[in-house]
């Protein structure tokens, strides 16, 4: 083989080499609910540069705080399209109702019984995944918020009894679960976008919130936030996720450097997030808010009236034999 010949072979050779390389190269877009600074924005910043980090910067992740790719639901949608690449967020249940089961009210009772259930591997952690996957999107990570509360804009008598007929409206996401949720605890639910949410507090549509925690009231809630009741009416929990045939795009090397990373990302925020509750909490109150003072009593009495009215309606919405099946291990607890 003459000299030109070999020379045009290697120039062919060299091309395709950095044509691969280019092809491993990536940045990927990820989206979160939370204004810049706020915890998981600060966590989503470590993950990035960690996953930098571990693929020598050929996997850059590029954060969009705040909803600016758009509203939870709507991202979620873009990611099974792959129009965004990830998200860290609340699961949204417009084209699969069944995500509805992880906002089952009174579904855990402390730290270390969410982080049971919802540990890799567990019942129902394989069940949103499950859900995701239909969707083509690959739960890579989980973020655990807080235990919710109720946030409103004046002091209610009798706020922590869900006895009391307090006939305060409040905004509910737009999920059946907390409209039974508010309905059974009180208090009128009105289902309402997040993105409407504060400018319907503001303007007295309604005259507070369900659905969040005291990180989310202090982030989004604050300047509208008279008093806060911490009746641990749900867990949150929101999920890193990646849209299936981005991460199927991806080397093993860096499919494997991108979990890593997840995993590390969950088992942090573990470990923070029962402290970061309570500083929330007092946020709130530095901020003006008062925290009502919820008995154990209250919150054990509270779980029994949801669980037998709410859950029951909720089941048979998701279906029945399904949702036992999912929520079998949790009952047997």
């Amino acid at each position: 083989m003459n000299k030109p010949m070999l020379k045009r072979l290697a120039l062919a050779l060299s091309l395709s080499i950095s044509a691969v390389g280019m092809a491993q190269a990536a940045t990927l877009k990820l989206s979160h609910v939370r204004p810049q600074g706020t915890a998981i924005d600060n966590d989503a910043k470590w993950f990035a540069g960690k996953v930098k980090e571990a693929t020598d910067g050929k996997i850059k992740v590029k954060i969009y705080a705040a909803n600016a790719l758009g509203d939870y639901t709507v991202v979620q949608e873009r990611v099974s399209m792959g129009a965004v690449d990830m998200a860290v967020q609340p699961p949204a249940s417009g084209v699969d109702k069944r995500f509805q089961i992880i906002y089952m009210p009174y579904m855990v009772k402390d730290w270390d019984d969410a982080r049971k259930v919802f540990a890799p591997g567990s019942a129902m952690r394989n069940t949103v995944s499950d859900l995701y996957a239909k969707q083509d999107i690959k739960v890579l990570g989980a973020w655990p918020v807080y235990f919710g509360g109720i946030a409103l804009n004046k002091q209610v008598e009798g706020a922590a009894d869900a006895n009391v007929d307090k006939g305060v409206k409040v905004r509910v996401p737009p999920i059946k679960t907390f409209q039974m949720l508010a309905d059974n605890t009180g208090y009128i639910g009105s289902p309402l976008p997040f993105s409407e949410a504060f400018t319907a507090v503001q303007t007295g549509v309604v005259d507070g919130v369900i659905g969040s925690g005291a990180e989310g009231y202090f982030a989004s809630f604050r300047d509208v936030t008279k008093s806060y009741i911490p009746l641990n009416t749900h867990f949150e929990i929101w999920f890193l996720v990646i849209n299936q045939e981005r991460f199927n795009d991806l080397d093993a090397d860096q499919q494997k450097a991108l979990e890593a990373a997840s995993l590390e990302f969950e088992n942090r925020r573990w470990e923070s997030a029962q402290t970061d509750q309570k500083a929330n909490e007092k946020r709130l109150a530095d901020a003006g808010a008062t925290i009502v003072d919820v008995t154990p009593e209250q919150i054990d009495a509270t779980a029994d009236k949801v669980r037998a009215n709410v859950w029951p309606e909720i089941m048979k919405d998701l279906g029945q034999d399904w949702a036992k099946d999912v929520l079998k291990d949790v009952v047997a607890r």
